[in-house]
């Protein structure tokens, strides 16, 4: 009853292949034509693995094998499909394929289950196209509005509900899930660190996902022309971002050495080689594994933000997704533990400095989390790379602790 590495490659391999960056890593943004064609792969093979798809109001899919008890809460094993820009092709989408081969597990050997098994593909976790990370697990845990469909755009103006639309989702369609239809969450993911690489070891039981939040800054100044508009009169919009984004790892060090901030996108207008910036925005990650070292953060870079106003400098910034440190679920950790040691998969407790899916959904049902190994550490470029024998066992891990989850 173990995981088929074969299958397991072939499903890596052919869900690489839709990026809109082919040799150059994987870019998948949600509701895209490369997200459409993972989308049809993914619903496929659920269908060939004898579950009931469906998509939800926003866009997730899940597979579902009935259990014997009626109306009885379901066990979800997954992660999300979309990607970053020039990514990899394991990060999020390897938790699908993870959840695919338990299905295929559980149909190769007639397992019928008393508590429903459903696996889980989610959108949006990374938050590219509508810079609002993991989407789809909190729409699920009802963070989501109707009036989130038609605010929340990406960057050419197109609204969440404009987009389903153009892909022939149904934006009707429920969203929330109600905890009482939740047994248990489990999630494998890379680990895009270097930490079980290093210590020669195939498993990580994760404890804990840090807080992060993520904020917007808008710099308006003067444009004008390069070459015609003295130093001492410019209100030059990129020289103040530049300053601002120069204090900003000062802070991270000053709160806590687990505490991070990163400036992850620029953008500058108008954009010409012998134009005075008028225009700059960019943003701010801010992570922790302590929630009061977040919000002091937060504080610190509103105040760092708004000293820079003056001689005809303009600033506003703008808090978006706020995700407090969790502590995933001892019981699931247990279990975890438990089947990886049957399976004498050596292990470690892990805390995750990225945020995930599970995090969210951890506020609704029970969740727990599993890493492998990332080669050399590296995530979210093209070199991306875990062995697939590493995914097997952690299909084997979390296939044990479904078989009994389904069946207790």
């Amino acid at each position: 009853m173990f995981a088929s590495e074969n299958r397991i490659h072939h499903h890596i391999q052919e869900l690489s292949k839709f990026t809109e960056t082919p040799g150059e890593g994987v870019t998948r943004l949600t509701y895209s034509k490369e997200d459409m064609q993972a989308r049809q792969y993914i619903k496929e093979k659920m269908i060939e693995y004898g579950l009931q798809v469906h998509e939800d109001g926003i866009g997730n899919i899940f597979g579902k094998l009935e259990g014997s008890k009626k109306e009885a809460p379901s066990v979800l094993i997954g992660s999300h499909f979309d990607s970053v820009p020039h990514g990899g092709a394991y990060d999020g989408t390897a938790g699908v394929v993870v959840g695919l081969e338990i299905a295929a597990l559980f149909q190769e050997n007639n397992i019928a289950p008393q508590y429903p098994l459903e696996i889980i593909a989610m959108i949006e976790e990374e938050g590219t196209r509508f810079g609002d990370a993991m989407m789809g697990s909190r729409s699920i845990a009802g963070n989501i509005s109707d009036e989130d469909l038609d605010s929340i755009q990406d960057k050419q103006g197109v609204s969440i509900r404009e987009a389903m639309r153009e892909c022939h989702l149904d934006s009707s369609l429920p969203r929330k899930r109600d905890s009482d239809t939740l047994k248990a969450f489990i999630e494998m993911h890379i680990e895009q660190g270097p930490i079980l690489e290093s210590k020669q070891l195939p498993v990580g039981i994760v404890q804990s996902i840090v807080g992060l939040t993520q904020l917007d800054v808008v710099i308006k100044g003067q444009a004008g022309h390069a070459g015609t508009t003295p130093m001492h009169n410019r209100s030059d919009a990129l020289i103040t971002a530049s300053s601002i984004i120069t204090e900003l790892p000062d802070i991270a060090k000053k709160e806590s050495e687990d505490s991070v901030i990163t400036t992850g996108t620029l953008q500058v207008y108008p954009n010409g080689a012998n134009v005075i910036p008028g225009e700059v925005t960019f943003t701010v990650d801010i992570r922790s594994s302590q929630d009061q070292h977040v919000k002091n953060m937060i504080v610190e870079v509103k105040e760092l933000v708004k000293q820079f106003q003056r001689n005809g400098i303009q600033v506003d910034i703008k808090q978006k997704t706020y995700i407090k440190p969790k502590a995933l679920d001892p019981t699931i950790q247990q279990l975890l533990i438990d089947k990886s040691e049957k399976l004498n998969l050596e292990h470690c407790f892990m805390n995750s400095g990225a945020g995930h899916d599970a995090m969210v959904l951890s506020d609704i049902t029970k969740a727990g989390m599993i890493f492998i190994p990332s080669e050399n550490g590296l995530s979210h470029c093209p070199e991306e790379y875990s062995e697939t024998y590493d995914i097997a066992n952690s299909v084997d891990v979390i296939f044990e602790s479904v078989k009994e989850l389904t069946n207790e």
